[in-house]
């Protein structure tokens, strides 16, 4: 399972150590350790630019917001898409080979 999103340690530590503790294999959690002010560059970049104020996006914004458990994997804003991803597949022991035999089939969704 992989979320995506603002959640906050504060509000949501909670939701996230019973997911954390339910879970009979692997999990790994993941941190984007992304300034203010590079957050509302990023923004701007996007679809939904027009649905969010660099105001409202102010309020919600808390740096450093880390669960602050063991493993947790920080990565700083610098990282770029492919280090990201290779970081967080060597974190969570995936191959990083170019294998493509695990793939689930293209079958026709009913």
């Amino acid at each position: 399972m992989v979320l995506e999103g603002i959640m906050h340690a504060s509000r949501y530590r909670g939701i996230l150590t019973a997911l954390r503790d339910g879970h009979r294999g692997r999990s790994l959690f993941c941190y984007v350790d992304v300034s203010l002010p590079e957050t509302l560059r990023r923004h701007l970049t996007r679809p939904q630019v027009s649905e969010f104020t660099a105001a409202h996006m102010s309020g919600l914004y808390t740096a450093h917001d880390v669960l602050g458990w063991p493993r947790e994997l920080v990565l700083p804003e610098t990282t770029g898409l492919t280090d990201a991803v290779e970081a967080i597949a060597a974190a969570a022991g995936l191959p990083q080979i170019g294998r493509d035999d695990d793939l689930l089939p293209n079958v026709p969704f009913p």
